[in-house]
């Protein structure tokens, strides 16, 4: 991932406000379409510009052969407020973050994420690195909101399970484990929608953790379609312990017995 700057000068009079609400615009298209990463981007008020520091996945990734039109829309909107469109500045690698995926097209994709992960939580299936959302058709309406937001809710209840401080973590381990929650079958269905798009197979990661013995655990069968023989020889990436083809799901072996 890379750090760059944004500089948004003005060339006319406006207001906070208006300057507050075109920029900020800009960054959620942005965010939504996977060219930029997290959801914060704190706005810098210099002499007659603005400057914002994001992280994005690619040198490239801001490039207008990326936008959405949510985005293209946004940036038109700017002139409203008074503001040129952005000048871009690579600052340099970020070293607290992954390295994007450099496979033009992978053998195989999962859509995983974690509560620590901010990069695009589609995976190349080959190396376990983030594949940049904008490198795949849009999922929805013209960007990859859907896939962003189910990744914002997966990672809340990832962060509650972990904590185990509440009740809140039962259901909040409901929600990324079991395959009938809302969260798993909207997952589910985007992952779907991926694979149609790209026509790459793509899975779905179910998060495992309980259960009564090791033994259980390894001869436990595929959540969806019951088969017994999605157990691999060997973990993929030390981390997927069971991969059922028909149902496109991954699994890892119960963190209890790790």
């Amino acid at each position: 991932m890379y750090v760059v700057e944004l500089q948004f000068d003005l060339f006319d009079n406006s207001t906070l406000s208006d300057v507050d609400r075109a920029i900020n615009g800009v960054m959620d298209a942005l965010r939504y379409n996977g060219q930029v990463l997290g959801r914060e981007f704190p706005i810098i008020m210099g002499e007659g510009s603005f400057t914002v520091r994001a992280v994005c996945p690619e040198t490239e990734s801001l490039h207008p052969d990326y936008h959405s039109p949510q985005v293209t829309a946004c940036l038109k909107q700017l002139s409203v407020a008074g503001l040129l469109s952005p000048k871009v500045k690579v600052l340099g690698r970020d070293l607290n973050s992954e390295t994007s995926s450099e496979t033009e097209r992978p053998a195989w994709m999962v859509l995983y994420t974690s509560f620590v992960h901010t990069c695009s939580p589609l995976k190349c299936g080959d190396a376990l690195q983030p594949i940049p959302l904008y490198h795949i058709p849009a999922t929805l309406n013209g960007d990859h909101k859907a896939i962003l937001k189910w990744q914002t809710e997966w990672q809340a209840c990832d962060e509650l399970q972990m904590a185990a401080g509440c009740q809140a973590e039962h259901a909040a381990l409901h929600e990324i484990r079991d395959i009938g929650s809302d969260l798993f079958r909207r997952g589910w269905d985007l992952r779907g929608r991926i694979e149609y798009l790209t026509k790459i197979p793509t899975y779905y990661y179910q998060y495992q953790v309980g259960g009564e013995s090791l033994a259980q655990e390894l001869a436990r069968s595929c959540p969806k379609c019951g088969s017994k023989t999605w157990k691999l020889d060997s973990p993929l990436h030390d981390l997927f312990q069971f991969r059922c083809d028909d149902c496109r799901i991954v699994s890892n072996l119960s963190w209890d017995f790790q």
